[in-house]
């Protein structure tokens, strides 16, 4: 007689440690590689943020930091050639922070170098692919700020 294992679903505080363990080995991987090609992983983070121009103050606020850890995060990333800052059209007050052609260079080079999270996708095939970006789509939007 063949019996059915009974699976219960994961707790939310199970479905927490999980993401969170994720994320963590994620942000190790990305760490190590901004490391290995000269940035801290704020600075490469940085970079990450400001794909599309943002203010300053944005910028801070994406990467969870005081504005003023912002000013030598971006010194560097401008001194690097990777980053540039300009003041906004309206209120030359307002700093606006974009990645430049070398910037881009270096933060797709930092990704090519995440082997472990490389690895780990390609463990999944392609309907598990499928499902877990469609699950990020749909937690994401909820956990972001508002």
């Amino acid at each position: 007689m063949a019996t059915t294992a009974s699976t219960t679903a994961p707790s939310t505080a199970d479905l927490m440690e999980s993401m969170a363990a994720v994320g963590a080995a994620y942000f190790q991987d990305f760490a190590a590689a901004a490391a290995r090609h000269g940035l801290s992983s704020s600075q490469a983070k940085a970079l990450k943020a400001v794909q599309e121009p943002v203010p300053m103050r944005a910028l801070a606020g994406r990467l969870g930091c005081d504005a003023s850890n912002v000013t030598g995060i971006v010194d560097r990333l401008e001194a690097l050639g990777l980053a540039h800052r300009e003041a906004a059209a309206g209120d030359r007050r307002v700093k606006i922070v974009g990645i430049t052609g070398q910037g881009r260079e270096v933060l797709d080079l930092i990704r090519a170098d995440m082997v472990r999270t490389h690895e780990a996708f390609a463990s999944l095939d392609a309907e598990q692919r499928t499902a877990l970006q469609e699950l990020c789509r749909q937690v994401l939007p909820l956990l972001a700020e508002r």
